[in-house]
């Protein structure tokens, strides 16, 4: 076997790369901006790197993905599901793996308290590839934070040309980062990418679309042809902002990103239908008695009647946002609004239910996927 060190030319869809003791740490947030919120919510799924991927080109049978994966534990909740690697060969999925070992993180949902207990590293082993000159692409996990240390293969691995495709740069939440999707090319932004065949970089924070400056900051400074946020949700279920104050932020990232992009393609998309949300304002919260029976859900704990002092629910906002698209959109001619009840809305969800109340199903990030990219890219 022929071990190949991890090196920025062989990774994609990573804003930055982090040396660590092991290898790389992918990140989708830059250190300055990392720098500016302490958030361990944040830091934590900002280095779990959605749509990140390994690509090369071999004439290898057999590739080995020697990585340090972080496990997290939620004390008190089920058990989360193991990473999946995702393996496509010229641009076909051929095989699927986990990878063993690592590091784990427990949280006590009970205290907030948190302990590590560092690990070893482990493999993602493929095999049955063709033997002839192949690009291979490796999808990391969505929801797990993966240090890259090595390949390992048995024919020679050089790095992939470019794809040649259009770049998109999307925003938005845990729904976008990926939460209860099957696997990480599955994803609803990954499935439009695939159909619109875009080169993706998915800046989806989990709990995290909460129009940070630092955010649109980073889409300003990175490449893209198109450029889309989906803003909304976190909004209302971290209670964050009053009607007031919402306006204006979301001008104000728009502008910023605009900085960098005064005439890229620009698509700003609301909410997807969440019953909870739609009429109770924030903050949202764990249900207690889905736990007690095992199972993950969520609530909203605010007062429908508080809209009347300015609290924000998903109609205000999907509102909010139509006004400010509309308005835009009279001297920016690339700017464009997508209603999120056009990709998921009432009547879909009476067929495909969210099963925790909040985040979507394999089968329905498919369905977002599929419905965003006959809207956007068409």
């Amino acid at each position: 076997m022929i071990t190949t060190p991890m090196t920025a030319e062989l990774i994609r869809g990573a804003v930055e790369l982090e040396q660590t003791p092991y290898g790389l740490l992918p990140h989708r947030l830059p250190a300055r901006a990392r720098a500016q919120c302490a958030d361990p919510q944040l830091a934590t799924v900002e280095a779990q790197p959605s749509a990140v991927r390994v690509v090369f080109r071999t004439r290898a049978t057999r590739v080995e993905l020697v990585t340090v994966p972080t496990k997290l534990i939620y004390r008190g909740a089920p058990p989360r599901p193991e990473g999946v690697y995702d393996l496509y060969a010229d641009g076909v999925l051929v095989a699927q793996q986990t990878v063993a070992g690592g590091t784990t993180v427990t949280v006590d949902m009970a205290t907030g308290a948190v302990g590590a207990v560092p690990g070893e590293p482990g493999r993602a082993v493929f095999t049955g590839l063709p033997g002839e000159l192949t690009t291979v692409e490796i999808w990391l996990p969505h929801n797990e934070r993966t240090e890259l240390v090595e390949l390992r293969s048995d024919a020679p691995i050089e790095p992939a040309p470019p794809s040649g495709r259009p770049r998109w740069l999307h925003h938005g939440s845990s729904i976008s980062q990926g939460s209860n999707a099957a696997t990480p090319s599955t994803i609803w932004p990954a499935i439009a990418a695939a159909e619109g065949g875009v080169e993706l970089t998915n800046l989806g924070f989990g709990g995290s679309a909460l129009l940070d400056p630092f955010t649109a900051r980073t889409m300003r400074d990175l490449p893209a042809d198109l450029i889309s946020v989906k803003l909304g949700i976190n909004i209302v279920n971290a209670d964050l902002m009053r009607l007031r104050a919402f306006g204006p932020a979301v001008h104000g990232f728009l502008d910023t990103i605009r900085d960098g992009h005064p005439s890229t393609p620009l698509v700003v998309v609301s909410p997807i239908y969440c019953p909870i949300h739609e009429d109770t304002p924030g903050p949202g919260a764990f249900d207690v008695a889905a736990l007690r029976e095992g199972r993950i859900g969520f609530v909203a704990t605010g007062d429908p009647a508080e809209q009347a002092a300015g609290k924000l629910t998903l109609r205000v906002i999907r509102t909010e946002l139509a006004r400010i698209a509309a308005e835009r959109a009279k001297t920016d001619p690339n700017l464009t609004y997508v209603d999120g009840l056009d990709l998921y809305g009432e009547a879909d969800h009476a067929e495909h239910p969210l099963p925790d109340q909040l985040h979507p199903d394999a089968a329905t990030h498919r369905l977002i996927g599929r419905r965003f990219a006959a809207r956007v890219f068409a």
